[in-house]
């Protein structure tokens, strides 16, 4: 995690306004062949550009290249351009990824307010199955702040505290700043979704 601190700071001090990036949910570079995908990730590498790179590596990992090539990419990715990485993109591999963003895509909020959803990553590696969990939960500050604040023990989940790894922020990018009515629903039907499609799913309250 001191690693993603370390890239909000910089990302934060490098922030100039224009125009809004396309998220990882809008996949961008969904017309690239897997050679043209290989080039611009190559080119993203040379350059430092961790942006561009993320958008590689999700591309492909939405098309369901072999965990192993994902996880040199990452490696690869975070070792030439550590500080520009977004934050939407995963520091390890998770299998169930995809349907995260599957999922979360069919929810949808109208009004804007203070409340976020967020995702936490969760360590099931002691147990039989994925690897992996999910911990679904919405607040008034930020993922990365609440996340913070589990792993610190305040108003902490005994999952994240015991089980969390990183904040998953892609997935649920578009459910930021919305009316807490709206959250608290949001919360409750993307934990049972999430869990129907066969992810481990913690929270959701």
């Amino acid at each position: 995690m001191a690693k993603k601190r370390a890239r909000r700071k910089g990302l934060l001090a490098a922030a100039k306004p224009g125009p809004k990036p396309a998220g990882p949910a809008q996949r961008p570079l969904r017309q690239k062949t897997e050679a043209e995908l290989n080039a611009e990730f190559l080119r993203a590498l040379a350059a430092g550009d961790g942006l561009s790179g993320a958008h590689c590596i999700h591309e492909q990992w939405m098309r369901g290249l072999f965990p192993s090539k994902i996880e040199s990419a990452l490696d690869l990715l975070w070792k030439s351009a550590g500080a520009s990485v977004p934050d939407w993109l995963p520091m390890r591999y998770v299998s169930w990824l995809p349907t995260a963003y599957e999922v979360a895509a069919r929810f949808t909020a109208a009004g804007r307010g203070r409340s976020n959803l967020y995702l936490i990553l969760l360590d099931y590696a002691d147990r039989r199955g994925d690897d992996h969990g999910v911990y679904v939960g919405m607040s008034s500050y930020s993922p990365a702040q609440r996340f913070d604040q589990h792993m610190n023990g305040i108003r902490a989940a005994g999952s994240v505290l015991k089980r969390g790894i990183e904040v998953l922020t892609g997935p649920v990018l578009h459910l930021q700043h919305i009316a807490r009515k709206e959250a608290a629903r949001i919360e409750a039907g993307l934990a049972l979704a999430l869990a129907d499609a066969g992810i481990h799913t913690e929270g959701g309250h």
